[in-house]
């Protein structure tokens, strides 16, 4: 006998825009496209996770001319994907997440600069990923909200994660603890002592703690144009009825979106530096190979998506790609400080990952 929602939704079918999900292992089919999506997951967060290698030892500057470069890698080579996969339609609303991405991007040289690179990464990924945990499990901002298997585990996770994303604001990383004695004076005016200390380093640390939690929202909310559309795509009276629910065709409008953005951020940072930007050519081919390795990322991310669902495989590609930059890092750099924001972080992934088993 068919239930009064079964009925309803036979006579009604757009009643309801929302799309319904359903669990991994029901059966054998769910069991593979689970094993494509891990796999396509894994992959997004190698690519991710080293993206900024080729620079690692390249001179950059301010920054804004490898932004521009890499911005511009990304939306050649996905022009190359949208050319080969034959994309079904342009949707404008997709590029604005990647304006929010690229605008998130360009002010990470400014949060390195203030807090330095671990640091700044620990803190816009933390925050990137509960704002794309958040966006998925609650349906902020008109999508529909995602159901995970173990919501417990979940809500763990994620308060894991924002306790962690508060500890790593009292971690300070390249910080002289202890002057040379030889520069300390017998007699210490200690006020005048604390209002510079407070003035040439406090104020800069919390400034940028501050502007990495914004740029990690931002990274977090790039993805929603997105889901917006997808989750309109049944809704007759929608705009973006009919449109297409496979991910990967919404990569080159994303990436236009982000070429988009650092043209006009360039082209202001060229006139504020009254046409003399900084340009150093040994960070073009590395930012062209950055730009690579970030758009076959988000390919694998969004084909990924295709498999699994966004509120599985946010956390699991923020959260990994993060450690795995880090273990970058970690070749050149040697510290206790490190080690506990590691501490911290480990346990947040592994809650993470069992909370979307």
């Amino acid at each position: 006998m068919l239930n009064l929602k079964t009925l309803m939704n036979q006579r009604y079918p757009f009643r309801n825009c929302s799309q319904e999900t359903g669990f991994f292992f029901g059966n054998s089919t769910n069991v593979t496209n689970f094993a494509y999506g891990i796999t396509a997951n894994m992959a997004a967060v190698v690519l991710y996770g080293s993206t900024f290698v080729p620079v690692k030892r390249i001179e950059t500057g301010d920054g804004m001319f490898y932004h521009f470069v890499s911005c511009a890698s990304i939306w050649v080579v996905s022009l190359l994907g949208d050319l080969f996969m034959r994309t079904p339609k342009f949707h404008p609303l997709a590029m604005f997440g990647g304006v929010l991405w690229s605008t998130g991007s360009v002010a990470a040289v400014t949060i390195v600069k203030a807090i330095g690179l671990g640091l700044g990464i620990l803190i816009w990924g933390s925050a990137s990923l509960l704002m794309g945990w958040a966006s998925s499990r609650f349906g902020w901002f008109g999508i529909d909200a995602q159901d995970v298997s173990r919501p417990l585990l979940n809500y763990c996770g994620a308060a894991l994660c924002l306790l962690s994303g508060l500890v790593f604001f009292f971690v300070r990383s390249d910080v002289e603890l202890h002057p040379e004695s030889e520069t300390v004076p017998l007699l210490i005016d200690r006020v005048a002592s604390f209002i510079k200390f407070f003035t040439l380093s406090c104020i800069p640390f919390i400034s940028g703690c501050l502007l990495a939690v914004m740029t990690g929202l931002l990274f977090g909310s790039s993805f929603v144009p997105v889901l917006y559309i997808k989750n309109h795509s049944v809704c007759p009276d929608s705009i973006f009825y009919g449109a297409t629910v496979n991910d990967l065709d919404y990569v080159h409008a994303q990436t236009s979106g982000v070429f988009l953005a650092s043209a006009v951020y360039f082209t202001i940072y060229c006139a504020v530096m009254k046409n003399k930007p900084r340009v150093y050519p040994r960070a073009i081919l590395p930012g062209f190979l950055s730009g690579l390795m970030w758009t076959v990322g988000t390919y694998c991310w969004f084909l990924a998506n295709r498999y699994l669902t966004a509120v599985v495989t946010f956390p699991i590609v923020t959260a990994v790609s993060t450690l795995s930059c880090e273990m970058f890092k970690l070749q050149s750099t040697v510290g206790i400080h490190f080690a506990i924001k590691h501490f911290w972080f480990g346990d947040n992934l592994k809650v993470k990952l069992e909370s979307d088993g």
